[in-house]
């Protein structure tokens, strides 16, 4: 099997998502020389050419010699991109799209047969090798699978899932990175409101909510379990808990994560 660090990687798209990836594989000790990233308007990626990568305004230089392409464009842009650059693809060459609602159905159609296709759902954090990544890659061997997981574990965490349950993922991972930065917002305002200045709390909510995630993760628990540590009987926790719920935290949250389900849904 072919190690990461001989991968040669080529991210078709450098906007947020695309640099984030190269940055997050930069960060993990994959050489600044196996990663091309291409882009129309190549001079937005000038700091990553100072970094040693290689960039490219032309998609198919970009994508000719890699092991594996990853599109990272918008999925308008699925037709344009994989048309332009079909012609040069070659057997064996995974094929991992970032694209939102592109299903591998569609992918099949567009793409040559002879290379793979698979998708991956990252988020923004992966630049700091800290995504939640979910990947749907049927038409992957197991010896491809396995290559496939030890690259992007070096981006943060991944989980392998059935391709139907792609928009939940995008969702609940990748519009997820939102929704708890919104939370972390509103807690800083409200820190605020009640005294302390605003950079001492956004420190003070940052390290807070990052705590509550190592307790989930490191323990297994479910939240309730950790909720139950900190809440005492007429207590303060549970008082504003309770507020909370009243005014309908858990219910507004979910229910957000229904409509951004469903305007998924609503694009295919």
């Amino acid at each position: 099997m072919m190690e990461i660090g001989n991968l040669k990687i080529a991210i078709v798209g450098g906007g947020n998502l695309g640099r984030s990836v190269a940055d997050g594989f930069l960060k993990s000790g994959i050489s600044a020389s196996k990663l091309t990233v291409s882009r129309r308007r190549v001079q937005l990626l000038d700091d990553l050419a100072a970094k040693g990568i290689c960039i490219e305004k032309n998609n198919k230089l970009a994508v000719a010699e890699a092991d594996m392409i990853i599109i990272a464009v918008k999925p308008y842009q699925a037709v344009e991109v994989i048309s332009e650059i079909k012609s040069v693809l070659r057997s064996g060459q995974l094929v991992a799209s970032l694209m939102t609602g592109i299903s591998i159905s569609q992918l099949k159609d567009l793409l040559p047969s002879n290379v793979i296709p698979l998708r991956v759902m990252p988020n923004t954090a992966v630049a700091l090798q800290e995504s939640m990544t979910l990947i749907a890659a049927p038409d992957c061997s197991e010896e491809q699978i396995e290559l496939v997981k030890e690259l992007f574990e070096s981006l943060g965490k991944v989980i392998f899932i059935n391709e139907e349950l792609m928009a939940a993922a995008t969702v609940l991972g990748a519009c997820g990175i939102a929704f708890a930065l919104r939370f972390i917002r509103a807690a800083i305002q409200g820190g605020v409101e009640i005294g302390f200045g605003a950079d001492v709390a956004q420190q003070i909510v940052a390290q807070t909510v990052k705590g509550a995630t190592e307790l989930i993760l490191q323990t297994g628990h479910h939240p309730e379990q950790e909720i139950d540590k900190v809440t005492t009987p007429k207590g303060i926790t549970i008082s504003g808990l309770n507020e909370m719920e009243h005014q309908g935290f858990s219910s507004a949250l979910i229910r957000g994560l229904l409509v951004s389900f469903n305007k998924i849904n609503s694009l295919k």
